[in-house]
């Protein structure tokens, strides 16, 4: 099994929520949060916030911990042909500064602010639902039921 360590921003301002538009190594497109792996010896707070940049272009603080997702993908459903467990931490974070633009030399195309009745339209990770519900719910064990793949939403 492949294990992965990552960090997520729900970004929220006035109805919308911040996502990335990323390219898979297959091409497929899907929107999914700002994140992504937690680099050896460092801490997922700052991953939050070093992603941020790198993806969107914009500097960002994180205002509180929202939870922590694990989620184990079958290998019929992995891309790398081997089962895969992924532990997201969520986190809360306020946008102040920066102009959004694409990631250089990087799978996030576009970023941008999405009203949230939107966001179920799209073709996108569960990992924005699961951000989200987090977002909304608030849960004081910072963990919420494990969001059913599919439709338009995407590992």
């Amino acid at each position: 099994m492949s294990f992965r360590l990552a960090a997520y921003a729900v970004c929220i301002d006035d109805g919308r929520v911040l996502l990335a538009h990323c390219a898979s190594p297959t091409g497929d497109m899907s929107w999914t949060l700002p994140g992504g792996k937690v680099e050896h010896a460092q801490d997922p707070f700052d991953a939050v916030i070093r992603e941020v940049a790198e993806e969107t272009g914009c500097d960002a603080v994180v205002e509180r911990l929202l939870g922590v997702d694990s989620r184990v993908i079958p290998v019929a459903e992995a891309r790398s042909g081997i089962e895969h467990q992924n532990v997201g931490i969520f986190y809360q974070v306020r946008i102040t500064g920066g102009t959004l633009r694409p990631e250089p030399n990087g799978v996030t195309t576009e970023s941008v602010w999405t009203s949230i009745p939107a966001v179920t339209g799209l073709r996108r990770s569960s990992l924005v639902d699961v951000g989200l519900a987090l977002a909304q719910t608030l849960p004081a064990t910072g963990h919420v039921a494990p969001v059913a793949v599919g439709s338009l939403v995407q590992h």
